[in-house]
């Protein structure tokens, strides 16, 4: 793993000289600071008792279905498709390296711009007359769980642009894994009523793998072993998935 940071290095050095970064991260901002608005409009005209960001975490798996195609399905597939990447690869690197470096700066982006919104619930609370309904836990919480679970839908985008040379079938796919994950995941107990006799152990998945109900429990306050590991594993395997693809299609050694 000795060129792993120099690899690294560079990665995280594309993204700072590229300027869809900045318009990627400004996009991003922009329609969450809009939705946080909103949010607040809504607590404004319906006063809860939850608070306002609780409803924002909730809700944070709109942003995900295009940030994490948009982070990763370059990472591989335009390496392959400029031809970079058999360069790369003929040199002392190993497919580990590759895919962790390109991981991890994929990551330490997804990982910035979810802490820029951090700024919004400073504002707010900065701005609030009653000290006594600040809550830190639902933020703490919150951020914790799309760190955690961050590991696994990037991991996804790479597994999806390890497998193709072109970077719209990469987005493509990276959205298709990371939907159905969210959306089959959090609504396995729904689909399970299908069955004539539903079996215990399909009531127990659904309970390990509803990311919905992850972020509830996080951002109340309620961390669960079981989901860190879930994420944890499960972006372990994809990430090992892809070394083995690139490996075998590059003959990495």
């Amino acid at each position: 793993m000795r060129h792993f940071f120099t690899l690294l290095r560079a990665e995280l050095w594309r993204l700072l000289i590229n300027p869809s970064t900045y318009i990627a991260a400004f996009l991003f901002l922009l329609i969450m600071g809009f939705v946080f608005q909103w949010i607040l409009l809504d607590y404004a005209n319906n006063p809860k008792e939850e608070s306002p960001s609780l409803t924002f975490f909730q809700i944070f798996v709109f942003p995900i279905f295009f940030m994490v195609p948009l982070l990763t399905m370059r990472s591989i597939a335009e390496e392959r498709s400029s031809g970079t990447i058999e360069t790369l690869m003929t040199v002392a690197v190993t497919a580990t390296e590759v895919i962790l470096s390109k991981f991890c700066a994929s990551y330490v982006y997804y990982a910035l711009l979810w802490a820029f919104t951090g700024s919004f619930h400073y504002l707010f609370f900065s701005f609030v007359q009653e000290d006594s309904i600040f809550d830190p836990y639902p933020i703490i919480g919150g951020y914790t769980f799309i760190a955690i679970s961050g590991t696994l839908f990037l991991s996804l985008g790479i597994f999806s642009s390890a497998m193709t040379r072109s970077q719209l079938v990469a987005g493509i796919v990276s959205f298709t894994l990371v939907f159905g994950f969210i959306a089959i995941g959090s609504n396995l107990d729904e689909l399970a009523t299908l069955w004539i006799s539903q079996p215990i152990w399909v009531e127990q998945l659904s309970e390990h793998t509803n990311v919905i109900q992850h972020m509830r429990d996080f951002s109340s306050g309620i961390i669960d072993t079981r989901a860190i590991v879930l994420y944890l594993s499960c972006s372990l395997a994809f990430l090992f998935l892809s070394i083995l693809i690139l490996e075998y299609r590059e003959g990495g050694a």
